[in-house]
């Protein structure tokens, strides 16, 4: 924290009890640029950001003025440069962001300069959450057996991790099997406010951070400014550098009443999810304000801030009041802590106040909470909400339509070694799993809740279901042990399998053999019903085609009932020992049990004493041998290799490349995510990164998902465009990773066809629809594609985090402009692409490109280059972010 040249003059001093704190004053700013009491409280935490970093360079006071006119329009065209407090990673994303670090120390070395330049100026903490996969479930060692599995298959990237935070300063590891990353970020690392000794005083600011996991959002829960960003940037951050972005538009989400009986904090934020998507807020902020908040329990709106990737916004944010304050309190933060966060919440017009005027927005939306009522979300996007009592239609039209199996609705198969059958619509996974409900006692009590009260009748998990609890925390455990539920839910198989990020990422581990045989071999469409916030087709396992959110309570529903064709509002769950029908409301907890189990369950003295020595780790972490020196000696290793992003590289930037006469990668269609750009998942034996393991004497049952290998780009840059269910339309009806290579006219890999490219010196461009890159902000995405060679995407509308990632690793994004999209001018694949003027760009420039058909006949179309700041075109002429970086430190 480097505070500016304080030009305005609105450095202050706060006194909270005996002690003292300096303070960017907003009072103090109001006086010289105009009333901004009523700015969104999200954008005054920005304003603060600039107010103490002003220097006349990066932040003018003309960039602070600008806050004053967003309040007369309601949005703003003015690029500012913003500074996070700290940086959040997942081990997925966080390896490859370290392992960056260590080849830019590599690179600094081989320029002659010093490789310790190369450190985080900004704190940052990794929690490894995203390795333990579920290959054992439903016994009582299941948790001791999947970790020690976790660290045979990820040693070489723990040994990595390890000496990271060995070798670089300002840089801390929470060790497996503590939680997720959202979880002990809400838990202990955030504080709302932040404090930082420089020159002798202790400055109090905003607490705010970037991370490299889109689910960053959660912690606005907390009144946290925070959001996803890829690693590229992450990394950016933590070398000091700005991360640029336009003053946002802010949506106001009114809220108003509070929620019913039997409606759930899972049941509200899928209803706000699917309202927000209709509204549209891709690459904006939404707060949330109203008289609804004083009914909403922090750890309520922490799971609807959870969910702001799935909504589309950048982040989705609840100002500080009471709430705020018990929550620190209950989860052991200091009174000291509780006292300068009112205070300083207090003196800068960041308290939320129910009788003083309600903040301006951009545009504002309504939700009466007492219409909320009981949902899922399915079968393949989280935006999509289906009531409860629709959820067997929903399915059924998904068989018809979306998996061409029209009139099979009532198919069932006998399964090898079984005395059971198979069909399909049955859930063959319920998972209570990710940070979104982990996070909130009130849902997991009421899974618990619910398994005690179908214990009792008799009740029992279908045997095809495979079950798992992934709690977000240790002191979920505990509560769960003290109120006796854990019991109950060990009772119907919902044994503790790991702490961390298991379903909802695809590391869901193996279905048992006959049932993936009988699913693969028959063709089933068959279920998952997970408490995750993303269901993408594809991500929770490759023998599961329709995925649905829900609460954890109606996950337990689900296990019992076995099948997404029973409607759990009219239909028995199933039969109690009597053999009488047993319905959902008959088992359902009240609101007041669940209430009364939270509130003697659960407390302070959990949260202090399992964050203790939250960075120790277990005997395992403890006995990992990570070694020391301040670069990495680079071993030979499938997980972890030194990317080539800096060799040659010289310390002035070459002249940008044109791009001329590209051939087309692939041509995709609307809303392709990031999981189906970037490598995750299994490893399938026959896919170009299966060979290249098998190359390197890695046995099948060694794979690994690619996640953990996000540390080798030979591995990442293979599985790249290589998702099951993507779609390349230069094929007809295949899907998968493949295209057609033109030359030859032969269908192979996306990655096969991209060596022979590359072999003949030939550029690439992808074509795409809407929404390109939505989901995870996963840097892989964009990584994975310059490996390939591809030098431009050229779509209708591009995803915030992607859009970024892809001029971080020297990728210009290009938009269509004039309502043109690729079908409309008739593409096919076959044509070549040349983009004129790329060594002349300008941000948001239109610019021209050349379309030339097989048959010889071109044209040309106008298309808008969407590098949106100064900063990203310097990155973009630099080759990237990081390339940038080394060169300003190098220059030092």
């Amino acid at each position: 924290m480097i505070p500016g040249r304080d030009t305005l003059k609105t450095k202050r001093e706060l006194k909270v009890g005996a002690r003292s704190y300096a303070i960017y004053s907003l009072k103090a700013a109001e006086e010289k640029i105009g009333d901004v009491a009523r700015l969104p409280y999200s954008l005054k935490v920005l304003l603060e950001n600039l107010l103490r970093f002003e220097d006349s360079r990066s932040v003018t006071t003309d960039d602070i003025a600008a806050f004053g006119d967003w309040l007369k329009k309601g949005r703003s065209d003015r690029e500012i440069a913003y500074r996070p407090a700290r940086v959040l990673m997942q081990d997925f994303t966080g390896v490859p962001a370290v392992v960056d670090l260590a080849a830019m120390r590599d690179a600094m070395k081989s320029l002659g300069h010093d490789p310790e330049k190369i450190n985080p100026l900004a704190p940052v903490d990794l929690v490894i959450d995203h390795s333990v996969m579920v290959d054992y479930f439903r016994t009582p060692d299941a948790f001791r057996r999947n970790v020690e599995r976790e660290y045979e298959r990820n040693r070489e990237r723990y040994q990595f991790l390890k000496w990271g935070q060995g070798a670089f300063d300002n840089f801390r590891v929470v060790p497996p099997g503590t939680g997720i990353c959202h979880q002990v970020n809400l838990e202990y690392l955030a504080q709302t406010v932040w404090t930082a000794e420089r020159e002798g005083e202790t400055y109090a600011y905003p607490d705010t951070l970037v991370g490299t996991d889109s689910h960053t959002t959660m912690v606005n829960g907390l009144s946290v400014l925070g959001w996803g960003v890829g690693g590229i940037e992450a990394e950016a951050a933590m070398l000091g550098q700005p991360i640029s972005m336009l003053i946002p538009e802010v949506i106001g989400f009114r809220l108003v009443g509070k929620l019913p009986e039997g409606s759930t904090a899972t049941d509200l934020v899928l209803t706000v999810t699917e309202m927000l998507r209709k509204k549209g807020v891709v690459g904006k902020f939404v707060e949330f304000f109203g008289p609804g908040l004083d009914h909403l329990a922090l750890e309520d709106q922490a799971t609807i801030a959870n969910m702001a990737p799935e909504y589309g916004a950048t982040c989705g944010f609840f100002p500080i009041d009471e709430e705020t304050l018990r929550y620190l309190r209950a989860t052991g933060r200091s009174e000291e802590r509780v006292a300068l966060v009112e205070a300083y919440a207090k003196e800068q017009g960041l308290w939320r106040d129910s009788s003083g005027p309600e903040p301006v927005y951009t545009d504002t939306l309504e939700l009466d909470l007492s219409t909320v009522t009981a949902s899922l979300a399915g079968p393949k996007r989280p935006q999509d909400r289906v009531l409860l009592q629709k959820a067997p239609q929903s399915f059924a039209q998904a068989l018809d339509k979306e998996y061409g199996l029209a009139g099979q609705k009532d198919k069932r198969v006998p399964v090898r070694g079984e005395d059971f059958d198979l069909g399909h619509g049955d859930v063959v996974i319920a998972a209570i799993t990710s940070c979104t409900n982990t996070s909130n006692p009130s849902v997991m009590i009421a899974a618990g809740l619910l398994a005690r009260n179908a214990r009792k009748r008799g009740l029992a998990v279908k045997p095809w279901v495979k079950t798992s609890l992934a709690p977000g925390s240790q002191v979920v455990t505990d509560y769960l042990a003290k109120s006796g539920l854990q019991d109950d839910l060990d009772a119907l198989g919902f044994n503790l399998v790991g702490y961390g990020c298991t379903t909802c990422i695809g590391n869901s581990g193996p279905l048992p053999g006959p049932i993936s045989e009988a699913v693969n071999e028959n063709n089933l469409a068959v279920c998952s019903v997970l408490s995750g916030n993303r269901n993408f087709e594809g991500r929770v396992s490759p023998d599961v085609r329709a995925n649905y959110l829900a609460s954890p309570p109606l996950v337990v529903a689900y296990a019992i009932a076995g099948s997404l064709n029973i409607d759990l509002t009219n239909d028995p769950v199933g039969k109690d020992d009597q053999g009488e029908d047993v319905y959902l409301k008959d088992i359902w907890p009240s609101n007041q049990e669940i209430a009364e189990a939270v509130r003697e369950s659960v407390n302070a003295e959990m949260f202090a004493k399992r964050y203790a020595d939250v960075f120790k780790g277990d005997e395992l972490w403890r006995g990992v041998d990570a070694g020391d020196g301040q670069t990495y000696n680079w071993p030979p290793s499938t997980y972890v290799a030194k990317p080539p992003y800096f060799e040659g590289m010289t310390l002035e930037p070459a002249p940008v490349q044109p791009i001329e006469n590209a051939r087309i990668l692939a041509l995709f269609g609307d809303s392709i995510t990031t999981d189906h750009i970037s490598p995750a998942g299994s490893i399938k034996e026959d896919s170009p990164a299966g060979k290249y393991l098998k190359d390197h004497q890695t046995p099948v049952s060694e794979f690994n998902s690619y996640g953990s290998r996000r540390g080798n780009h030979e591995v990442m840059m293979r599985g790249t465009f290589a998702n099951i269910r993507i779609k390349n339309l230069m094929l007809d009806g295949v899907e998968g990773g493949y295209t057609r290579h033109v030359p030859s006219g032969e269908q192979m890999a996306i990655y096969d066809a991209a060596m022979k490219y590359k072999a003949a010196g030939t550029p690439l461009v992808v074509i795409a629809g809407k929404e390109y890159g939505t989901g995870s902000s996963r840097d892989w995405a964009a990584k994975g594609t310059i490996l390939l060679g591809v030098r431009a995407v050229i779509a209708e509308s591009f995803e915030r985090i992607h859009r970024s990632n892809l001029i971080g690793m020297g990728v210009l994004p290009l938009e269509f402009t004039k309502g043109q999209n690729w079908k409309a001018l008739g593409l096919k694949g076959d044509e070549e692409i040349t983009v004129h003027g790329v060594d002349s760009l300008e941000p948001r420039q239109t610019a021209k490109a050349t379309i030339r058909f097989a048959d010889g006949q071109a044209t040309e179309i106008e298309v808008r280059v969407r590098i949106d700041t100064a900063d990203e075109l310097d990155y973009f002429r630099h080759g990237g972010i990081l390339q940038y970086v080394i060169r300003k430190l190098a220059a030092a």
